[in-house]
């Protein structure tokens, strides 16, 4: 995506914040008519902007067009005993990635990411540490709506069961990779928070976020 039409996208998705919140909010039956104007606009912006078409956009408007603030998402850092990190290489785009995805309403976080990570990869895992928050302006990610990414570190609980993944078409392959032999072909958005995985497992705490500046 050119910088014009990043910046087209982020104005879209500025847009589309401000109708969720008119439309939650707004009890005059014009206002909800302009607002609903709005989202289609935003549409129409997103398919201008992005390679997205409005067959792909327009069943979006009853659920992320109608939510405020940035979407929540969620990927679970996965290191073995060996030192090795699980990534899948997603179906949408052939790029290796931590397991992960959106965030439901009634979960934790940590929740969440352990339900993603079962759906995609079979996997069942617990929870050990918190990696970070990732802004998506800032860590790569294409995806043209503002999103947060919660990042947790996980140890595998069922590694060397063969278990069929509910959602096993979300992704082509799954794959255990070294630290210092990672797949060239990875997701944007993930190529900086991998290391940040790396650095939580190998005893730095810390949590990451973004900083001003």
């Amino acid at each position: 995506m050119t910088e014009p039409a990043k910046q087209i996208a982020f104005w879209a998705d500025q847009l589309r914040d401000f109708a969720a919140q008119g439309s939650k909010y707004s009890t005059n039956i014009y206002d909800q008519e302009r607002y609903a104007k709005i989202q289609q606009l935003v549409i129409e912006m997103l398919a201008f902007a992005t390679n997205w078409t409005l067959e792909e956009l327009v069943p979006l408007q009853e659920t992320f067009f109608t939510r405020p603030s940035p979407i929540l998402t969620g990927d679970a850092a996965i290191i073995n005993d060996a030192g090795q990190i699980l990534l899948i290489q997603r179906a949408d785009n052939h790029l290796w990635a931590m397991p992960g995805g959106m965030l439901e309403v009634g979960e934790t976080p940590s929740e969440g990411v352990l339900r993603e990570t079962f759906e995609e990869t079979g996997l069942k895992c617990d929870v050990i540490a918190f990696i970070g928050l990732f802004d998506s302006r800032f860590c790569g990610t294409t995806y043209p709506l503002h999103l947060y990414h919660v990042v947790f570190l996980c140890k595998p609980l069922n590694e060397t069961e063969t278990v069929i993944a509910p959602h096993r078409h979300e992704s082509l392959d799954k794959q255990w990779f070294n630290e210092r032999a990672l797949p060239a072909n990875i997701d944007p958005g993930h190529i900086s928070r991998i290391p940040e995985a790396f650095r939580v497992w190998h005893g730095d705490l810390e949590p990451f976020f973004d900083q001003e500046g």
